[in-house]
């Protein structure tokens, strides 16, 4: 098989080209200007902070925001981490900087912030985008760009940003660089990785020193992915036997167009067998705010929708809407410059709708990154009925990989936090008791295995 495909490397650096022309014209005190001094409400901490815009065309006027959230000790010596959240559509702003891994939480009124003890960046320089342009604060002066979106324009333009952000930041050049997210960046964060080798293939610097990607609750292959939540709502008796013979009997889990028998077994289970649950952690409470917007009702066809979850506070992304749109808040992030003439949410329901280019799989790529080198984990939380653990060992089963490791528990003190398999390219773990936002329901679990993963040592076995 070899390794990665073979590329042109002229005709590779004359597609980049246009990034080249982006880093010259960037401000070379942009830097200064991106720093926090604080945010409202934040309390103090000894870490810098930096925010704002990356212009990622300029024709469109398409701009990508992002958060950056060095370490809290030994900043210059730490690795940088990308944190990308799914949807696709949905922010990590809003999901993995205010309710997972971020430095702040976010109080019920939205009025104030207060620390998370596990934070990633005890451990790394955490930068988070919201990514593409739409979601969150990011925007495009181009209307049009927000129903084309898909996954091709996501990865050329997080690609974009990674090269003109580090002109900008030139202390995180040759860093040790890993990507991370969860749920469709199942789809984001390999495709990216792919972006970063065919471009260190194509340039003489290769300063993007990618180094590996993590992934939680990933989206990753359609049959596999559809056939495991299937399962796992039978097995989990969220529906019952004949709902689970007639959506095997109905469905087709190898094209993504759709069906009206499928459809309708499909919406009969979400509508009258799941009950009124939180389906992204399906043994915690849901949230009873009485202004609150319930996720839609999932489907199979296409993405699996739809990618919000709550956690041990399940009415959290509330709090977010509301911090995010104060207008003092905005000021201090260097957010919304350009008066977006829409609020900031969460996730948007336009690019959701919309979503153009879906890789069916992504094993194929999964194949090719594990032959480049690249130090690969995937996680699951073993209480997400949105994408299953089930649907994750599905797709990895696939792969067809050598076990090294054979499946064991893992532990934190004395108690089973987990199990995991390491595979000759990739380690499969567990996280006990988490739903589709690993990081929210178990914090101290999701940090111990961010420590596990940058180390590159296996999960502790007691």
């Amino acid at each position: 098989m070899g390794g990665l495909r073979k590329i042109h490397s002229s005709s590779l650096f004359i597609s980049f080209l246009p990034l080249l022309t982006i880093i010259a014209t960037a401000a070379p005190d942009q830097q200064a200007l991106d720093q926090i001094s604080a945010l409202p409400g934040q309390p103090p901490v000894s870490f810098k902070q930096f925010s704002g815009y990356v212009t990622v065309n300029a024709e469109h006027g398409r701009a990508l925001f992002y958060w950056l959230t060095e370490a809290a000790n030994d900043a210059a010596k730490k690795p940088l981490v990308l944190w990308l959240n799914g949807g696709p559509g949905c922010s990590s702003v809003a999901y993995g900087a205010s309710e997972e891994i971020g430095p702040f939480r976010i109080n019920r009124t939205g009025s104030s912030l207060y620390l998370n003890k596990y934070s990633w960046n005890r451990e790394a320089n955490i930068l988070f985008l919201e990514s593409p342009a739409g979601v969150g604060f990011s925007y495009t002066n181009t209307s049009s760009d927000l129903k084309t979106s898909g996954d091709e324009r996501t990865a050329q333009d997080a690609l974009i940003f990674l090269i003109s952000w580090m002109s900008r930041f030139p202390q995180y050049k040759y860093r040790e660089f890993y990507i991370c997210g969860e749920s469709y960046a199942g789809h984001y964060v390999p495709q990216l990785a792919k972006k970063i080798l065919d471009y260190n293939k194509a340039s003489s610097e290769h300063f993007i020193n990618l180094k590996g990607f993590i992934v939680g609750n990933a989206v990753t292959d359609y049959y596999h992915d559809s056939l495991g939540t299937v399962s796992y709502w039978w097995s989990h008796s969220m529906i019952s036997d004949r709902t689970y013979r007639s959506i095997l009997s109905n469905c087709n889990f190898t094209s993504t167009k759709g069906s009206r028998s499928c459809d309708h077994v499909i919406n009969y289970a979400v509508s009258h067998e799941f009950g009124d649950i939180d389906q992204y952690s399906i043994y915690t409470p849901s949230c009873t705010a009485p202004n609150f917007t319930a996720p839609r009702s999932l489907r199979l066809k296409n993405t699996l929708i739809r990618r919000r979850s709550y956690g041990y506070d399940p009415c959290t992304e509330n709090y977010a809407e509301k911090y995010y749109n104060r207008p003092d808040v905005q000021e201090a992030m260097h957010a919304n410059t350009t008066s977006i003439p829409y609020k900031w949410t969460a996730c948007s329901d336009l690019l959701l709708k919309t979503w153009g280019d879906s890789e069916l799989s992504m094993l194929p790529t999964y194949k090719e990154l594990i032959r480049a080198g690249l130090r690969i984990w995937v996680f699951s939380g073993d209480t997400d009925s949105v994408v299953p653990v089930t649907a994750t060992r599905f797709s990895i089963n696939h792969l067809n990989l050598t076990v090294n490791i054979p499946w064991y528990p893992w532990y934190i003190g004395r108690q089973v936090a987990g199990w995991t398999e390491v595979y000759e390219g990739l380690t499969f773990a567990i996280v006990r008791g988490a739903g589709h936002e690993v990081p929210l329901l178990q914090p101290r679990r999701a940090f111990r295995l961010f420590q596990s993963f940058l180390a590159g040592k296996p999960l502790p076995k007691s």
